[in-house]
């Protein structure tokens, strides 16, 4: 096969063509070879995947395995502190993402009660409460403010912790300590510092849930005999870590997309029954959870390639869900278009499980917002917005705002 664009070496991240689309080095890969090889910073030889279809193929088949404990997993940039990577990593009890079938069954059939769509259903009040509670909070201050600050993060935040049985009181050491861990290049030791100091925290949380279960997710969970504390723990940390990090950068950058494209925005205002479709388009066109890691576990043909046993095997979402041969003018938000089909939440058995939970917080967050702030604007200009182009989620660090008359 040709090979007019050059093997990557390391994960492509400078979003040089708008803060919205891929890297134009990942596009442009995917155009000329959506299954590609890629040098990686600590020499391993390894494959990216950008293809819809190969995406697609790749999360679908169980040969491509998601464990880091039966090969070395090696990592496309640069951790300052990380020794090369000789020997698989030990599995961490209880981190079903980390987990094939049948381990990941076991875990996730005890999580799939929790997150059923009459459960969420039956959420939804609540949650468009405590969106409603929160706009109050901001019509509190004076702008510019934050909207990361005082809305984005707080809403999912509140929503995960009443859920999972975690005191909110505690956001701030927990909502730290994941933001740490979730920076690329953060030296492996205050990466594992924050690992450690969120998982002693969880740890005697869910002890406590065992001794004296509540009325919530984790007191569920702890009821099973079968699952050890440390199970529990790594469970935990996964649905806090997924249940805010992930909506808080959507309704973030979600905003900041909206407030780009002026024209839509008053469109979905003046129509909130536009707003399932265009939840569904924002999280096509912003794909903040981007890159997702596989190791084949034998030699697999995908896309005309033949990756070899033991091979790291980086999947990009944000390139699948803009490729042209799936989606028409991938790189256009369109707030009309049937999105349905996007890669977003996974694919495959590991297809996230809180993604009716994220759709209800979306549709009631931008709902709201839209609402309650209609003259909602940028504090600054859009090329001064810090983005976070250094972590695992994507998203915004900080998003400035103001407003022409007090939010109601």
């Amino acid at each position: 096969m040709s090979d007019p664009v050059p093997v990557p070496h390391g994960l492509p991240t400078d979003r040089d063509a708008s803060p919205f689309d891929p890297p134009s080095q990942i596009t442009r890969l995917r155009e000329a070879r959506p299954v590609s090889p890629m040098s990686f910073p600590d020499g391993h030889e390894g494959w990216i995947v950008t293809g819809y279809e190969a995406v697609r193929q790749v999360m679908a088949d169980t040969r491509f395995s998601s464990r880091q404990d039966i090969g070395v997993l090696h990592v496309p940039y640069e951790v300052p502190g990380m020794p090369v990577a000789t020997e698989p990593s030990p599995q961490v009890p209880g981190m079903f993402i980390a987990m094939d079938p049948p381990d990941h069954t076991r875990l996730r059939r005890r999580l799939t009660g929790a997150f059923t769509v009459k459960r969420m259903k039956m959420l939804e009040e609540h949650i468009v409460d405590v969106v409603e509670r929160q706009l109050d909070e901001l019509a509190s201050l004076a702008p510019p403010v934050d909207l990361v600050r005082e809305f984005a993060l707080p809403v999912p935040s509140l929503v995960i912790c009443e859920l999972l049985g975690v005191p909110y009181a505690d956001r701030e050491s927990f909502q730290a300590d994941s933001a740490k861990f979730l920076v690329r290049d953060l030296p492996l030791d205050e990466k594992m510092a924050a690992y450690g100091a969120l998982a002693t925290y969880l740890s005697g949380l869910v002890t406590r849930k065992r001794a004296e279960p509540g009325e919530d997710i984790l007191s569920d969970l702890a009821r099973h005999d079968d699952l050890t504390i440390e199970e529990l723990t790594g469970a935990a940390f996964l649905l806090l870590l997924a249940g805010h990090e992930t909506t808080a950068n959507m309704l973030a950058l979600g905003a900041f997309a909206l407030l780009e494209h002026p024209e839509q925005l008053a469109e979905l205002r003046a129509d909130p029954g536009l707003l399932p479709d265009a939840v569904e388009e924002l999280m096509r066109y912003l794909s903040v959870v981007d890159i997702l890691y596989r190791y084949a576990t034998e030699d697999i043909e995908l896309g005309g390639e033949t990756i070899a046993k033991g091979s790291t095997v980086v999947v990009s979402l944000l390139a699948a869900n803009h490729d042209p041969l799936r989606f028409d003018n991938p790189d256009t938000l369109d707030i009309h278009r049937k999105a349905r089909g996007h890669l977003s939440f996974g694919h495959g058995v590991h297809q996230c499980l809180g993604q009716q939970l994220a759709r209800i917080e979306m549709r009631a967050g931008f709902e709201a917002l839209l609402r309650r702030v209609p003259t909602l604007a940028l504090a600054v200009p859009a090329g001064e917005v810090k983005l976070k182009t250094d972590m695992n989620i994507y998203g915004v660090h900080e998003l400035p705002v103001t407003w022409a008359d007090p939010a109601r």
